[in-house]
C-alpha cells in the first residue's frame, strides 16, 4: 500500500472537469465580473473558467497553505499581499481543490475587506467534503476520502518532494540506491507512474540540492 494515497490527474481530466464547473456556474446564473486565481494551482483552472465563461478580467492572489506536496503548513497566509478596486463588480474565486479550505478562507476574506466587491463566490474542482472546512459555491467532484490529487502542473516538484520523503524515511536502513530501486520503491509508496522523465528530473534535482550524490548514472547515495 501507498504511503500517501495518491491519484494522477491529466491534462483531459483538467479541461474536462474545467468545462463542467462552468456548466454548473452558468447554470446558477452566475456571472462574473473577475475571476480570481488563488496562486499557484488555480492558476489554470481559472484561465479555462475565463475561456468557458466568457469572462475577460483575470486576476490572481497568493494565498497558501501547503508548504510541499502532502505536507500542510501551520497556518494559510497571503503573500504579496496589494489592493484593486473591485466596487460593484461580481467576484469568482477559484482554486484547484478545497481541501483544508483554509488557504480559501484567508483569500476570500481579504478580497471582500480590501478588494470591495458586490459578491463573491468561490468554484473549484474538486472539494475533499470530511475534512475542508469550507463548502464552495460550485465544484465539480466532491471526494469523500482524502487522497492527494497530483496535478500536471506540479507533476515535477511533487515526484521531487515525493522521493525526498521517501528516502528521508527509507535512507535510515538503506544508502545507495539504483535508479530502477528507486522507481520500485516509489510506487511501492506512492502507486502512480509520473513517467520517465519526470523521475530523472527529480532524481537530478535532489543530486543538485545535494540531497543524493551520484556514484554513476544510474546510482546514487542519500547524504547524511
Amino acid at each position: 500500500m501507498p504511503k500517501v494515497p495518491t491519484k494522477l490527474v491529466s491534462w483531459d481530466d483538467i479541461v474536462e472537469w474545467s468545462r463542467g464547473l462552468a456548466k454548473k456556474i452558468k447554470e446558477s446564473g452566475y456571472m462574473p465580473d473577475v475571476i480570481v486565481a488563488i496562486a499557484r494551482g488555480g492558476f489554470v483552472p481559472a484561465r479555462l473558467l475565463c475561456d468557458f465563461l466568457d469572462v475577460e478580467n483575470l486576476l490572481s492572489i497568493q494565498s497558501q497553505h501547503w508548504t510541499e506536496a502532502a505536507k500542510v503548513a501551520d497556518r494559510a497566509i497571503i503573500k504579496f499581499p496589494y489592493k484593486v478596486d473591485l466596487t460593484g463588480m461580481k467576484v469568482l474565486i477559484v482554486d484547484d481543490i478545497v481541501d483544508t479550505g483554509e488557504s480559501l478562507i484567508l483569500a476570500r476574506d481579504y478580497i471582500m475587506k480590501e478588494w470591495k466587491p458586490d459578491e463573491v463566490r468561490i468554484a473549484a474542482l474538486q472539494w475533499i467534503s470530511p475534512v475542508a472546512k469550507l463548502r464552495p459555491d460550485y465544484y465539480f467532484i466532491e471526494v469523500k476520502e482524502w487522497i492527494w490529487f497530483q496535478y500536471p502542473w506540479t507533476r515535477l516538484e511533487d515526484t521531487y518532494q515525493f522521493i525526498k520523503r521517501m528516502l528521508s524515511e527509507e535512507g535510515k536502513y538503506k544508502k545507495e540506491w539504483s535508479y530502477e530501486e528507486l522507481k520500485t520503491k516509489f510506487m511501492e509508496w506512492y502507486d502512480i507512474d509520473v513517467g520517465d522523465e519526470y523521475f530523472r528530473d527529480a532524481i537530478e534535482m535532489l543530486v543538485e540540492k545535494g540531497f543524493l550524490s551520484r556514484i554513476d548514472k544510474d546510482r546514487f547515495r542519500v547524504k547524511g
